[in-house]
């Protein structure tokens, strides 16, 4: 039911809006959210810190920029090298990383973030250093062109609620069950037999695929690229989108992508004082709910259901 409501509500939105703004923010909200979803299975699932998730998002986004702008490569064929790449990469990087815990599993994710950050601004030749790199075409499938806004924002929402799904129907899966175990206590996960290692490995790579996807819409729907894209900022605000909209859900990480990418536009307003509202707002919602907004919004509703008498008491002793 909660799938189909969400996608009537895209189409909904997509066929209603015709402000071109309104339609592309939709649009990265969609990104946002696998961006978030693949680190929240990471952060939320299995208590794994990373802070170097915008290295994965970038590499999605320069490969498939290189491919196709530099050597007119179908975009198509172009996403599952980008994929394959990154999960590479991604597998090299958690095995020796995933040694590390706490802290120093942080520091060593957010020191890979600055070395994809050094590449991307370095490799010049390739991906235009500063300069960016331009010239990323639009994706076509046939007759259907996704230079037109809509179609856009179809296509991400698509790939976007199929992530959703997947990563609900696998943290209701033996392997989410032994995710949770290694959240809570990898110790006493791998006392019962769960092979700990293997498991962060793999959705240590997951995750990072997600990014890869996400880095390839992006590219496409932006046609131009730069390092500021994929930098250290970047990384913790993907966090903060896991951490504001709660971790350990999907729909939680749904609410912090929707959150942190409609709260900036708004407080425009406030012009130079923009940032410090935002961290004010920021600070608050942690004080307030620390569960994250999705959990206290549940938490809400379940307390009005059980005032107005809506949900029935149990048995007397």
């Amino acid at each position: 039911m909660r799938y189909l409501i969400l996608m009537a509500g895209v189409l909904a939105a997509g066929f209603g809006l015709s402000s071109p703004y309104q339609i592309q923010l939709l649009t990265f909200i969609g990104i946002n959210s696998l961006l978030a979803l693949g680190l929240n299975m990471l952060m939320g699932y299995a208590g794994q810190i990373s802070l170097g998730h915008a290295a994965f998002f970038g590499l999605g986004a320069y490969v498939t920029g290189v491919l196709t702008a530099h050597f007119h490569w179908s975009p198509w064929l172009a996403l599952p090298v980008a994929i394959l790449l990154t999960a590479a990469a991604a597998f090299l990087i958690a095995l020796p990383l995933l040694e590390l815990s706490g802290f120093y599993l942080g520091m060593g994710t957010l020191g890979f973030g600055m070395i994809g950050y050094v590449v991307f601004r370095q490799w010049s030749s390739l991906t235009g250093g500063d300069s960016g790199l331009v010239g990323i075409p639009s994706l076509e499938l046939g007759p259907l062109s996704f230079a037109d806004a809509k179609n856009y924002l179809f296509l991400v929402w698509a790939v976007a609620l199929l992530c959703i799904f997947l990563c609900d129907r696998l943290i209701h899966s033996r392997i989410g069950r032994a995710l949770r175990a290694i959240h809570d206590s990898e110790r006493a996960a791998s006392s019962m037999g769960i092979d700990t290692g293997r498991l962060k490995v793999h959705i240590f790579v997951l995750s990072a695929v997600m990014a890869a996807i996400a880095g390839f819409l992006y590219a496409h729907l932006v046609s131009f690229i730069s390092p500021g894209s994929f930098d250290f900022l970047v990384s913790i605000r993907i966090v903060t989108m896991v951490v504001i909209g709660g971790m350990a859900s999907v729909w939680g990480a749904l609410l912090g992508a929707s959150v942190m990418t409609i709260l900036p536009e708004t407080l425009t307003v406030f012009t130079e004082y923009e940032m410090i509202v935002y961290g004010l707002i920021m600070i608050t919602i942690m004080i307030v709910i620390p569960q994250g907004l999705f959990r206290g919004i549940l938490d809400i509703y379940e307390r009005a259901r059980f005032r107005t008498g809506s949900i029935p008491a149990g048995p007397q002793a």
